[in-house]
């Protein structure tokens, strides 16, 4: 496989030195362990559903991406750790090999824990160890090799933690990822509450009808489905100041949201009737009073705090129950190149959404939750996928999926980005995913 093709201009123009990328990779590599440090030996190894994968299986996952398509290809003389590992940990990549059923990882009890652990230490060895020796004969490859694993690894560290805590939340006994801390602190520092205040009303900031460039055209990072950068015409729009609050959302249920069909595109009705849905994923009433499932357990549900865990059907719903529509992903992009990347990411490790900071004319635009967009997630004029396996981390799925911005408390700050396209299928919810709301 040539790399140096195949992802060099495709996902990334690297800018930093080796050195600067090595400390990159260990500081990645060393998130990933940190967020597992809580977690005992079972809460690592069961799956919850087939869209969801066992963190001890992210783990070698991550590892087996640096083994493949790093040491394998570029550093000579290179043994692979385990034989069959090649078909354990392979996602989706047809033209590496055949993969082990995703919806039986849970099964896999061996290798063990310790066993990965073994795997991931003896990777991160031989990567330092290569990058430190500097003797490759494609440097640009090699950069933009490691880049893309960096951010793959960012990508598997939210799906940890969300993958996670829909495992947990399967639990009768509703446990935490971790004890509630005292006070949370929020992005600048300053201590936030459980508040179950009503934030102020929703306010539209307008935009003009504009012919804009719409994609990524930057020396740093970013993924082939954030490219080819184009232009696009886009109507007069307005944009909400602010996420919809959890408060909103109970109007919309108390309104009876769920038994309206009214309110529902047709595919989005079945899964209604289909999956009995009546809120949230998340949400739960105990003692006449509605409360959510968190990371640090159940917790009474923050009526000021945005709504997330819903999907793109109900987010569609309730901008049609709302008189409002959900803004496009150019619409989105406009906005948030004219503003600062700042909110909830997961190096706070606060770990759930919190009210808008009301600092802004628009608040919220990274951070906090994925924002549904009404787009389709289909390639931009031009868009060719890289050649060779890499060319499968985006392309094969540009069917049937929305598109997604902005980050979440889940995403590591520095992997998002204005431009940065996230995708899923219509009716996913265990997502941090939540609703933005335009005219």
């Amino acid at each position: 496989m040539n790399l140096a093709t195949s992802n060099g201009d495709a996902f990334a123009k690297p800018s930093v030195d080796l050195s600067e990328l090595a400390d990159a990779f260990r500081n990645a590599r060393a998130f990933t362990a940190r967020l597992c440090e809580p977690l005992e030996i079972e809460d690592m190894v069961a799956q919850s559903m087939p869209d969801a994968s066992p963190v001890v299986w992210h783990l070698a996952h991550t590892t087996w991406f640096f083994e493949t398509f790093l040491l394998k290809p570029f550093c000579s003389g290179y043994e692979p750790f385990h034989p069959q590992f090649e078909y354990l940990f392979n996602s989706y990549y047809n033209a590496v090999g055949e993969q082990f059923t995703r919806a039986d990882r849970g099964l896999l009890t061996r290798p063990t824990v310790a066993h990965v652990r073994q795997y991931r230490e003896s990777v991160e060895g031989c990567v330092s160890e290569f990058l430190a020796a500097g003797r490759f004969d494609d440097a640009a490859a090699v950069r933009a090799t490691v880049e893309l694993g960096i951010q793959h690894e960012q990508q598997h560290q939210e799906l940890i933690l969300t993958d996670l805590k829909h495992l947990l939340s399967r639990n009768p006994l509703a446990p935490a990822y971790r004890s509630l801390p005292d006070v949370a602190q929020s992005s600048n520092g300053k201590a936030t509450t459980n508040s179950v205040a009503t934030a102020a009303a929703i306010r539209f900031v307008d935009f003009p009808e504009q012919l804009a460039w719409i994609g990524y055209d930057g020396d740093e990072f970013a993924f082939d489905n954030e490219r080819p950068r184009h232009r696009q015409f886009v109507d007069a729009f307005g944009i909400a100041n602010r996420l919809v609050t959890n408060g909103e959302y109970l109007e919309f249920m108390e309104a009876g949201g769920y038994n309206r069909p009214e309110y529902w595109l047709s595919m989005g009705w079945g899964a209604v009737c289909d999956n009995r849905w009546q809120s949230p994923l998340y949400w739960t009433q105990r003692d006449g009073r509605w409360c959510e499932f968190t990371l640090d357990g159940i917790q009474p549900l923050q009526m000021d705090a945005p709504v997330c865990h819903i999907s793109y059907f109900e987010a569609d719903a309730y901008a049609r129950f709302a008189g409002m529509r959900l803004p496009t992903e150019a619409e989105w992009e406009i906005v948030a190149s004219q503003s600062p990347v700042d909110g909830h990411f997961a190096e706070s490790l606060r770990l759930h959404p919190g009210p808008a900071a009301g600092s802004s004319a628009i608040d919220q635009m990274f951070g906090d939750c994925w924002q549904w967009t009404s787009s389709p997630y289909v390639g931009y004029p031009g868009y060719r996928p890289p050649s060779g396996a890499i060319g499968e981390y985006n392309g094969k799925f540009m069917c049937n999926q929305y598109v997604l911005r902005g980050g979440s408390v889940a995403t590591s700050r520095s992997h998002i980005r204005a431009s940065y396209r996230n995708f899923f299928p219509p009716q996913a919810r265990w997502q941090f995913t939540g609703i933005r709301l335009a005219t």
